[in-house]
């Protein structure tokens, strides 16, 4: 292939990729760098279809091990964010007053932080459920297709069975986290503190 014809071609990946690049980001890209967002996409699954319980293992920042199989019986929220992620952050204290319920528990997975920094975006944000540190990729591997791994937040919502009940892709409005959780638990009562 001929040099003018190569440069032809690169140029028009590169216009693809920073097309594609434009496309995911939110909003105005100088106002959103460094992450991908997604939508608020919310995809409920009916009883029939939730397939078995999910497994999910860890390790926490604090070097504790975390299962949600010692969750069952109530509703877990599994919740991807990293600390430098805008709408991580706007949506953190309603993740923290979820998991105040009786009949929730939350549990993060963080991909792309240490654990110094982890741990203050924690005390910031009054979070004491556990996140899994994902620097690995174990975690987001034993949730293979189920989150979007360029989508952060993600949130998925297991029923207390364990079961995959709602997919939140992109940041969760309140009500609607409060109406999954509340399905997801079996519960007519929101919000009950714990």
């Amino acid at each position: 292939m001929k040099r003018s014809a190569r440069l032809v071609v690169l140029a028009a990946i590169v216009i693809a990729v920073v097309l594609w690049l434009a496309a995911c980001a939110p909003g105005d890209a100088a106002e959103s760098p460094g992450y991908v967002s997604g939508d608020g996409t919310v995809t409920e699954f009916d009883e029939a279809s939730r397939g078995e319980p999910l497994d999910l293992t860890g390790t926490s920042f604090e070097g504790d091990e975390v299962d949600v199989a010692d969750y069952r019986g109530q509703a877990v929220l599994l919740n991807t964010w990293y600390a430098a992620c805008p709408p991580c952050r706007a949506e953190a204290p309603d993740l923290v007053a979820a998991d105040e319920r009786d009949d929730v528990q939350v549990i993060g997975i963080n991909s792309r932080d240490d654990a110094e920094t982890a741990q203050a975006f924690d005390r910031t944000f009054s979070v004491e459920y556990p996140s899994i540190d994902d620097g690995d990729g174990k975690a987001t591997a034993q949730l293979q297709g189920l989150v979007s791994i360029n989508a952060v937040p993600t949130s998925l919502i297991l029923d207390a069975e364990g079961r995959l009940a709602a997919r939140i892709v992109g940041r969760v409005e309140p009500s609607t986290l409060t109406a999954l959780l509340d399905a997801a638990a079996g519960s007519s009562e929101s919000g009950a503190a714990g």
